[in-house]
C-alpha cells in the first residue's frame, strides 16, 4: 500500500462520521483540510491528539483549517468518543478501511515486541485544490495544533 505524500492529490473518498451522516472530500473543497488518523478512540494517546486539536480549535480555524478525525472504530463508539470530550469537528468510523486505505494509513506496527497490522497514527494537511501540503508521521499527541501551525 502506497501513502500519499505532499504534493499529491487526494482521491474523493466518503465514510460516515459518529452520527451516521455521508462524510465526503468533496464537502470540503475550497477549504483547507486537516485530516488526522488515530489508532483507537478512547485511548491515551489519541484523547491526548485529539483534546489537544479541540482546545487549539478556535487557531486553527483561524488559519482556515477544517478537521476530520478517522479511525476504525464503530459509528458507537466515535459517538461516545466525541460527546464524552466535546469534539467540535466530526470523527469518522471507517470501519471498513475505505479512507485508511486511501490514504495509505495502514500496515505492519510494532508494539511491546509483537508485530501486527495497525493504523499508522498520521496527520495529512490538504489545501483548498485537495492536494496534499504537508504530512505530519511523527505526531505529537499533546502538541500537535502547535506542530499544525508552525508548518
Amino acid at each position: 500500500m502506497k501513502t500519499l505524500k505532499a504534493g499529491d492529490k487526494v482521491p474523493e473518498f466518503s465514510s460516515k462520521d459518529q452520527d451516521g451522516n455521508e462524510i465526503s472530500l468533496s464537502d470540503y473543497k475550497g477549504k483547507k483540510l486537516i485530516v488526522f488518523f488515530y489508532p483507537r478512540a478512547n485511548t491515551p494517546g489519541c484523547t491526548a491528539e485529539a483534546c489537544n486539536l479541540r482546545d487549539n480549535y478556535a487557531e486553527l480555524q483561524n488559519q482556515g483549517y477544517e478537521i476530520l478525525g478517522v479511525s476504525e472504530d464503530s459509528e458507537k463508539k466515535q459517538a461516545n468518543f466525541k460527546s464524552k470530550f466535546e469534539f467540535q469537528f466530526p470523527l469518522l468510523a471507517d470501519e471498513d478501511h475505505t479512507v485508511i486505505e486511501t490514504f495509505g494509513v495502514w500496515g505492519p506496527k510494532k508494539f511491546m515486541g509483537k508485530e501486527y497490522d495497525g493504523l499508522h497514527r498520521t496527520t495529512f494537511l490538504i489545501n483548498e485544490e485537495g492536494v496534499i501540503d504537508r504530512v505530519i508521521s511523527k505526531v505529537k499527541t499533546k502538541d500537535h495544533a502547535a506542530q499544525i501551525l508552525e508548518g
